[in-house]
């Protein structure tokens, strides 16, 4: 398994290097398809006018928005001109959680920007939140602060369910260019030990069969700490670069509301972040 198109996912009024770094990282090292892509909505204000003034504000906005696109577009052409390789452009003025998802067909992964815990504009930025859910392909989560894919240390943060058992197949590729690959589960309060380490230790077996070599590890951390404080904590002690997961293993809405491994992840920005569901 390879990645054979990566695509990347450009917002407006938001930074875009580090992803468009790692993208065109992931391209070069895959010798992939790089296919930048983008949309966006005029956002009608709250109180509107009618007639001749109301057309002419929807001319002038609608307009707006296609320079920006144009804008995105430059920025992704001159970010990839020096880089090898096919590239592809595809843009619209539609809402980005409904144009990104549909185009995502064509890609084997998809390259995102972190999440702000604030609120985020629907018209005109596809959350890392909603593409996960949407694409059918795993997305690489990229903080602003990151300049590079750094794979030298990854973590897989475990949990025996189907979203993490898809985001560690979808990984093989970069945990074949891993140098130290980290298995670890954050077992519930209720779980029993032994089996929860018998349950890594089947997926270190599993890669292994792979030709990945990866350390099986059970956290010990304080039980009365979240999973995502407990997950930060074997991050940094392995220094990780990259950290692979399943995408919402509990109920979306309980995550949304209450906090979660997901929410974590997407908002965090000290390391770059695979997920899938």
């Amino acid at each position: 398994m390879t990645y054979a198109t990566v695509m990347v996912s450009l917002a407006l009024d938001q930074p875009n290097q580090a992803r468009l770094q790692v993208a065109g990282e992931l391209a070069e090292r895959y010798e992939a398809t790089l296919v930048g892509v983008a949309a966006a909505r005029f956002a009608p204000p709250l109180y509107f006018t009618d007639g001749a003034e109301a057309q002419r504000l929807i001319d002038q906005e609608e307009a707006s928005v296609k320079r920006c696109l144009g804008d995105l577009e430059a920025e992704f052409r001159a970010a990839t001109r020096t880089r090898g390789g096919r590239v592809e452009w595809r843009c619209a003025t539609d809402f980005p959680t409904r144009f990104v998802p549909a185009q995502a067909r064509c890609a084997d992964i998809i390259v995102s920007g972190g999440q702000s815990p604030a609120f985020s504009d629907a018209f005109s930025l596809a959350s890392p939140r909603d593409l996960v859910m949407q694409v059918g392909r795993p997305l690489l989560v990229v903080p602003d602060r990151i300049n590079w894919l750094d794979l030298r240390s990854v973590l897989v943060a475990w949990k025996d369910t189907p979203e993490a058992r898809r985001a560690v197949a979808d990984a093989l590729p970069m945990l074949r260019k891993a140098r130290d690959v980290t298995i670890v589960e954050i077992p519930e309060r209720d779980d029993d030990r032994s089996v929860v380490m018998a349950g890594v230790t089947d997926v270190a077996a599993w890669l292994a069969r792979h030709g990945i070599t990866a350390t099986a590890r059970v956290c010990e951390g304080d039980r009365n700490e979240t999973a995502a404080a407990q997950l930060e904590k074997v991050a940094g002690d392995v220094d990780a670069g990259l950290i692979v997961a399943g995408a919402y293993g509990h109920s979306r809405f309980r995550e949304l509301i209450l906090g979660g491994v997901t929410q974590y992840l997407v908002t965090q920005t000290a390391r770059s972040v695979l997920l899938s569901h």
